[in-house]
């Protein structure tokens, strides 16, 4: 079925029983770039996703089983992008746009399929469980979402939680190896997400690996609204690093 997403046209279908949409340029760029909303479709489609369709670029989203990046969600999504680049005739690199839970989505992405990304835009990023939706630092101890990742995880227990050890946290390494670019925005009163208990992490495994990032802090900012006064500033990251 074809319809209009923020006036351009789009596709949605269903992919192995979820829903997904893509949606299409006016104009495709020359080199054919995807971008992936990792989670929460169609929130903020102004902080990047929005000036990318206008640069040219494709845009994709496919439903996830849970908020927590499970290897089901994970190899479905990649299968999913796989499925548009072949249907459009993309670049193979993809540019994943993960906001809160979708950032780790996008991170442990990455880490899983690192051939398939060209780089990564990072907003308000979950990185660390202990801090979101844990608490254990000094954010919002998210007692709601707990139930949600046991579940998810298959966990009976914040006990097994706690040794948990396939995190974003615990993925850095592997997207440091791969050098795979990284823009990142976040607000220095986020509560939800604090950056210093998540983005942070990611922030210092790169620059102590002079692996390409760049930081946008923004003074006073919660974990809402996303993005950017100028997108610009990230999206001309993207379109210099996105192979």
């Amino acid at each position: 079925m074809k319809e209009k997403w923020m006036g351009y046209s789009c596709k949605e279908m269903m992919y192995e029983n979820h829903e997904a949409i893509i949606v299409c340029p006016e104009a495709g760029c020359e080199k054919g770039y995807l971008a992936v909303k990792t989670e929460y479709w169609g929130a903020f489609p102004e902080a990047v996703e929005l000036p990318l369709l206008e640069k040219g670029f494709h845009l994709c989203y496919v439903k996830n089983d849970n908020r927590w990046g499970t290897n089901e969600d994970l190899d479905r999504k990649a299968r999913f992008i796989r499925y548009v680049q072949a249907e459009y005739g993309l670049n193979q690199k993809c540019i994943p746009v993960g906001m809160s839970c979708g950032g780790l989505f996008a991170v442990k992405m990455a880490a899983r399929y690192p051939k398939l990304i060209g780089c990564l835009y990072l907003d308000a990023p979950v990185i660390n469980y202990m801090s979101c939706p844990c608490g254990f630092g000094i954010g919002e101890r998210l007692s709601e979402d707990h139930a949600e990742i046991l579940n998810a995880l298959g966990m009976k227990d914040i006990s097994e939680l706690l040794a948990y050890r396939d995190m974003p946290l615990d993925k850095l390494s592997a997207l440091v190896e791969n050098r795979i670019p990284v823009v990142m925005v976040a607000g220095d009163m986020d509560r939800t997400v604090p950056y210093c208990e998540n983005g942070v992490f990611l922030e210092r495994a790169y620059r102590n690996a002079g692996v390409d990032i760049e930081v946008f802090i923004k003074p006073g900012g919660d974990h809402h609204p996303h993005g950017l006064t100028n997108p610009e500033l990230a999206v001309d990251f993207i379109l210099s690093h996105c192979g």
